[in-house]
């Protein structure tokens, strides 16, 4: 195991890279400040050095909020999104220190999706990060690395990958939620899809209640829903 001092490299940082795309990105984001104890902490628990881009992510943000919040990109945590990565996957992903997670949740929706990076459970395709539609309950190999995933988040076309989910005055909804909150919907997304989005009832949940209620009892992602 390596030390914090061992995996902090502050010339081979990462971030400044980063940085430099979020600078730049198309889509509106907002870089959380980091609690510098719960950084180290996580960066500690998860032994990814900040040359590597997640790394670099957990140990210098709270976490990054994409296109007004809508998309949530886990960090090492703080009061607008507590919830750490690490801490986040623990008793979901794994369950004991040093045991190699089967996927790892990187990031999450306001609607309930979910952004996993494969780690063997989710499909054949190792390495890559799986979203898990609200729409069809269904994981979808989107086929990006994580490091591509950034970049997608940053500046791919979201209202594309959304398309028919965004509701009239929805930013304003979106400033409402905390970074523990999400919009459930009825009728339920998968369900009635002829019914537009604003002709359904939403309100907010909380994203462990959710995501205990979608997988936990259904053998996590293993037997919990199909995977395309």
């Amino acid at each position: 195991m390596q030390t914090l001092e061992q995996l902090i490299s502050p010339e081979n940082s990462a971030w400044p890279i980063l940085s430099q795309w979020i600078e730049s990105a198309r889509n509106h984001c907002y870089v959380i400040k980091k609690d510098q104890s719960s950084a180290e902490r996580e960066l500690f628990t998860m032994q990814m050095p900040t040359s590597s881009p997640m790394g670099a992510v957990i140990y210098e943000t709270g976490g990054i909020l994409i296109h007004q919040g809508w998309l949530r990109i886990l960090g090492s945590g703080s009061f607008k999104l507590p919830r750490g990565l690490m801490d986040w996957n623990f008793s979901k992903s794994f369950s004991e220190s040093g045991e190699k997670p089967k996927y790892l949740l990187v990031a999450d929706d306001v609607i309930g999706g979910y952004f996993a990076l494969n780690g063997g459970s989710l499909g054949d395709s190792l390495g890559k990060i799986y979203y898990f539609s609200p729409k069809d309950l269904t994981w979808h190999n989107l086929n990006f690395t994580y490091t591509e995933f950034l970049a997608w988040a940053l500046n791919g076309d979201l209202e594309a990958f959304y398309q028919g989910l965004f509701w009239q005055n929805w930013q304003d909804d979106v400033k409402q939620l905390d970074g523990n909150q999400i919009f459930v919907f009825s009728p339920d997304l998968s369900e009635e899809r002829k019914i537009a989005i604003d002709e359904r009832q939403k309100h907010e949940v909380n994203i462990e209640t959710h995501y205990q209620a979608s997988f936990a009892e259904k053998n996590k992602f293993d037997l919990a829903y199909s995977v395309a």
